[in-house]
């Protein structure tokens, strides 16, 4: 295959082969890599936006009238939109086209940004707050039709590390906003000078994205995918084992300073001395989960990860019961970082699950590996959105822990129990040895898998 020619006017790929390694190492690579960079950089702030109100809160002190329950509302509702709308956003790359749709999402967080920095300020009602915050939800859509357009552009082998870096650096831009907005208040700046750094960059990302991205014509169109991946039973396993890392992580993010504030009385300038930690942590180990992934076999670096996730999860129990906020941090660190590595090894596994229904269904070379980018890459976007789904649970497990006990101790015990079934269907569907036919189906696609970088 020759180097792919994008046309100066639209930038549209005519022809694409990452797994012919002749293509790959001549220009496939390179056009991969520069895509894959300012696709961080357009999710990355997506993530920031989308995440903002984790950090708007604690700028919200008493002279804005809302109770910790409205504020943990108003997380979870920013939350549930950003999981929703990465539906559509996953569409959104083969009817667009990925260059042109990252132009598009990018200059979008401009509403949410531009509102929130319009009514930020004390006398406005919850009701304004929430209307805006559900704005910012956005932003969580860029991570769907990013991981769908950058799947498309790395071969098998490599999608672990591409699609962990992509999305690590996505992620990082949660403890980014934290770190400014910590700036910003010790400072004794107020919440819409966090708001105006963000706007110029907004549109940065957006030019940058016009001007170095490209199109895939080979994912044109096929809004097809989408439907098929939904009908797919693994997109739905997928989807639960993904609730429980990302989910984790993105809940997490949204109600730590929170959680800080409420159970442990800090103030908003101490809660962000710590909020960043986690999510950057877990953050920049995302690509390590990946990279892991590809060289000792996601689902077993899942199941184990799930184990991790589970026993620091029981440590915080105690932790809270404790009311020790040493051991409250440090445990909360510890399941982040987990939470960013299950991100790395369950999205590499997406990839092999679907390359081996490929080779299930007998076919082979291009072919197969032509019907494993296209649903991958389609179910990916649904699988982010469920999993997205998780930190509106996370959030209102915390509202109703506090409500009905006045810690967050009852939720933590929730989220241990829900790790220990995502080890047990790990383990059950990837892992187990086959005992009937239909599993010893199975079990042929999980060594095809294997096969195939391990998924």
């Amino acid at each position: 295959m020759t180097a792919p020619a994008p046309t100066s006017r639209s930038r549209w790929i005519q022809e694409w082969d990452p797994e012919d390694e002749t293509f790959w190492n001549a220009t496939g690579e390179k056009v991969a890599r520069r895509n894959l960079v300012f696709s961080v950089l357009s999710e990355h702030i997506g993530f920031s936006i989308w995440t903002m109100w984790s950090v708007l809160v604690l700028f919200m002190g008493p002279e804005y009238g809302l109770t910790p329950a409205d504020k943990f509302l108003l997380t979870s509702m920013v939350t549930l939109v950003g999981a929703v709308v990465r539906v559509p956003y996953t569409f959104a790359v083969a009817i667009f086209g990925g260059r042109n749709w990252t132009i598009i999402s990018a200059g979008l967080l401009l509403i949410p940004t531009v509102a929130a920095f319009a009514v930020m300020k004390p006398g406005t009602s919850f009701d304004t707050f929430l209307l805006v915050g559900l704005l910012a939800g956005i932003g969580g859509g860029n991570f769907a039709s990013s991981m769908t357009n950058i799947n498309a552009f790395f071969p098998l082998k490599k999608k672990g590390w591409a699609l962990g870096l992509n999305a690590g650096g996505g992620n990082i831009g949660v403890p980014v906003i934290q770190l400014v907005a910590l700036a910003i208040i010790g400072a004794s700046g107020g919440p819409r000078v966090l708001l105006g750094i963000y706007i110029p960059l907004i549109v940065v990302a957006a030019v940058l994205a016009a001007l170095f991205m490209d199109n895939l014509a080979t994912v044109k169109n096929d809004t097809g995918a989408a439907i098929d991946a939904a009908k797919d039973g693994h997109t739905w396993i997928m989807s639960f084992l993904y609730v429980g890392t990302f989910g984790s992580f993105i809940g997490y993010a949204f109600a730590f300073g929170q959680v800080l504030q409420v159970q442990f009385g800090r103030t908003p300038l101490q809660a962000a001395y710590l909020t960043f930690i986690g999510p950057l942590l877990g953050s920049l180990i995302r690509p390590v989960g990946g990279w892991l992934a590809d060289r000792y076999g996601g689902a077993r670096i899942t199941l184990w990860n799930y184990t991790g996730m589970a026993a620091a999860t029981a440590l915080l129990v105690v932790a809270s019961i404790q009311k020790s906020l040493p051991l409250f941090v440090t445990f909360f660190v510890v399941l982040f970082v987990l939470s960013g590595l299950g991100n790395g090894s369950t999205y590499k596994m997406i990839p092999g699950i679907f390359q081996a229904k490929a080779l299930a269904k007998g076919l082979q070379g291009e072919e197969a590996a032509a019907y494993g980018r296209r649903l991958s890459g389609a179910s990916m976007g649904l699988i982010g959105a469920v999993g997205a789904l998780g930190g509106v649970g996370i959030n209102l497990a915390f509202r109703q822990s506090y409500l009905s006990y006045g810690s967050g101790t009852g939720a933590f015990v929730a989220f241990l129990v829900f790790y220990g079934l995502c080890f047990a269907v790990t383990w059950a569907v990837y892992l187990r040895r086959p005992a009937t036919q239909e599993q010893a189906a199975a079990a042929t696609e999980a060594k095809a898998q294997l096969s195939y970088a391990k998924v």
